[in-house]
């Protein structure tokens, strides 16, 4: 495993080389990584793609003691730290998915033993098993990944980020590395005050993508235009859109138009949503229709096109997404579909999103009902939580709910976690002699009892986490069969059991207060407000506009006051061809052939190639076909006749 490395006689570039085999930084890379080494407190943002591990991972290695990075994305800490380790770096993770005797272990590991980095999520920072090893930890770095969840006036904010700040109380000389890959300026400023930095330092990539076509379609048809998009470019992709309903439907309709798809939401068992991204990563499933539960810390390069299906809420929320194409560098298509509708749609969902203060103050009586926490009561308590069973039962939009309860969070009632991992639990009802008394599931259940009995203490007084692959391996039978001993037991009434889910939960931070003691102060409701409307109106203009490069609207939303046309979206193209309009009339077969002098292209590739209108050039390719002067190959590609 790894040891720390002296400075004094190895570079960045030697650390690269040695363990991730690579001979150059990216742009900003290694300036990040003189910041951190330098103990200087550091915001970077960087596009999604960008190399933000290795901005970590390289001090990490040069520096003595532990590098903690702070992660939502328990996905991307499993798939970094398995990486890590393959490479013989000492990494660990530490989250909700994990039971108490693995979370010790872990942690155990980064105090006393030779561990380099541990990646946690920001909720498991509060917990006592944490903070009793903290103290004793030498931590170098505490590097804060989508540290945009930290601010309030963010577009992801995550209350449970706030903790982040507390580390600094037991690690004050750590130096911090914050990153994200979408913050405004006010953003900006916010995350390096939750994090208290010494003093700010705002390190910024270009958020310019060469390689990704912007393009923003405004149609009546959208089945129409997507069919064609997805069928003139090659490759995987993603299409999102806002509601499962509408995302199983849009799946339907494209397997009955023979597409290889299929859909992706919060909503589908945790396994299936697993197997799913899998058979997409590997090429199995060309397309992906998703909501936004799909993507984060999703690593695939070779993405050629993510199609919106609706517009998103926020430019910072698009961007992200949109992101995803083109991360080997190759031309991709970042494709949203408009019409009037949408932007009814949008404004409607935003003012939903913000109901009268009184009905917030209804809907915090309706959930604490709903959660059946009593006045005066819950402080502390966790609840899984469905918003759509919520919705249903209490005839609210969830729009509106949830709106409210960002509200609630903002003024610290309680914290939604929109995702997390639920550990199994288990505990005895009945008594240690009478399980020997039982005559159900034969030797099998005699054996995953003998080994639950020595695998957990507390069993017949409280609820203890449990890891039914670690029975079933103790136990030496499957998982599937320790699955059906469990169910048969708790029907039998002889356990309490809670399977093991991926689930939405609240935590309430205070008591359940009588509404009329219910306070939301009203500069928290105005301020999110007028953040949420500046986003707002930021998309909007983003989808309605046709006469300022995509590419440079999106940087300068991120502060770029330098940005320069793209010249690849569908802006600059239509520009070019207006400006370009008589000599491409005029001189359009000399342009064909001038394409076709270096290489053979097909009808696609040269209609990419000319920047014009596909029919023109067909038109133009289908009179030079018939003159002889070019002639179509059996593999579709065009050439010139000699």
């Amino acid at each position: 495993m790894t040891t720390p490395i002296e400075q004094s006689v190895i570079t960045p570039e030697q650390v690269l080389q040695k363990w991730w085999g690579y001979e150059s930084f990216r742009p900003m890379q290694r300036e990040i990584i003189d910041a951190v080494l330098a103990g200087r407190d550091t915001l970077v943002l960087m596009p999604t793609g960008g190399g933000k591990s290795l901005t970590y991972q390289v001090p990490a290695l040069m520096s003595e003691g532990l590098t903690i990075v702070v992660t939502p994305l328990i996905a991307l800490m499993k798939d970094q730290v398995d990486r890590l380790r393959k490479q013989g770096i000492a990494a660990v993770a530490v989250h909700s998915g994990m039971d108490q005797r693995q979370i010790e272990i872990a942690l155990d590991n980064c105090t006393y033993g030779d561990t380099k980095l541990l990646y946690i999520a920001p909720e498991r920072l509060a917990t006592e098993a944490f903070r009793v090893r903290l103290r004793y930890m030498k931590v170098s770095i505490i590097a804060v990944d989508e540290a945009h969840c930290i601010s309030q006036w963010g577009y992801d904010f995550r209350p449970s980020y706030l903790r982040i700040k507390e580390l600094r109380t037991f690690q004050p000389e750590a130096t911090i590395l914050a990153l994200t890959a979408s913050a405004t300026d006010i953003v900006a400023r916010d995350i390096m005050y939750h994090l208290g930095f010494k003093e700010e330092h705002l390190l910024r990539t270009s958020f310019a993508r060469p390689n990704l076509s912007y393009v923003v379609r405004s149609v009546d048809d959208k089945m129409d235009q997507l069919l064609r998009v997805i069928r003139s470019v090659e490759g995987s992709g993603i299409i999102y859109v806002p509601t499962r309903e509408g995302c199983e439907a849009l799946c339907k309709q494209l397997k009955e138009q023979g597409e290889s798809v299929n859909f992706y939401h919060a909503g589908l068992p945790s396994m299936e949503r697993g197997l799913r991204q899998d058979e997409w990563l590997e090429g199995k499933t060309r397309i992906i229709v998703a909501t936004n539960a799909f993507g984060m810390g999703i690593d695939k390069a070779d993405v050629r096109f993510v199609i919106h299906y609706a517009m998103c809420d926020s430019l910072e929320a698009y961007y992200q997404e949109a992101g995803r194409a083109g991360r080997d560098g190759k031309r991709s298509y970042a494709v949203l579909l408009a019409t009037r509708d949408d932007v009814d749609r949008t404004v409607r969902l935003f003012k939903a999103e913000f109901p009268p203060l009184d009905k917030i103050k209804h809907i915090y009586e309706l959930l604490m009902n709903h959660l059946r926490v009593a006045i005066g009561d819950g402080e502390g308590a966790s609840f899984t939580f469905n918003i759509y069973d919520f919705c249903y039962a209490t005839h609210l939009s969830i729009s509106a709910a949830m709106g409210a309860i960002k509200i609630l969070e903002q003024n610290h009632l309680l914290t939604l976690i929109e995702e997390h991992d639920n550990p199994a639990k288990l505990m005895f009802t009945c008594s240690r002699d009478s399980l020997y008394k039982l005559n159900a599931g034969g030797n099998d259940m005699d054996l995953m009892l003998r080994s639950i009995l020595r695998l957990y203490n507390g069993v017949f007084t409280t609820f203890r986490t449990i890891n039914e692959a670690e029975i079933a391996a103790f136990s030496h039978l499957t998982t599937e069969r320790v699955h059906e001993l469990l169910r048969m037991l708790w029907r039998m009434h002889v356990i309490r059991y809670i399977p093991a889910s991926r689930t939405p939960m609240i935590y309430l931070d205070s008591e359940r207060l009588p509404t009329s003691d219910l306070f939301i102060a009203p500069e928290t409701y105005r301020h999110r407000y007028d953040m949420t409307l500046a986003r707002i109106e930021g998309m909007l203009h983003y989808a309605t506009a046709s006469d300022k490069c995509r590419s440079v609207m999106l940087q300068e939303y991120f502060g770029d006051k330098e940005a320069v046309p793209c010249g690849v979206c569908d802006v600059c193209l239509e520009r070019r061809r207006a400006n370009n309009i008589d000599e491409s009339h005029d001189n359009l077969e000399d342009r064909i052939r001038n394409a076709l002098i270096s290489r053979a292209l097909n009808i696609k590739e040269l209609v990419t190639e000319l920047a014009l209108e596909s029919s023109e050039v067909v038109e133009k390719v289908d009179k030079m076909v018939r003159e002889g002067k070019i002639s179509l190959s059996e593999r579709g590609k065009l050439k010139i006749n000699e």
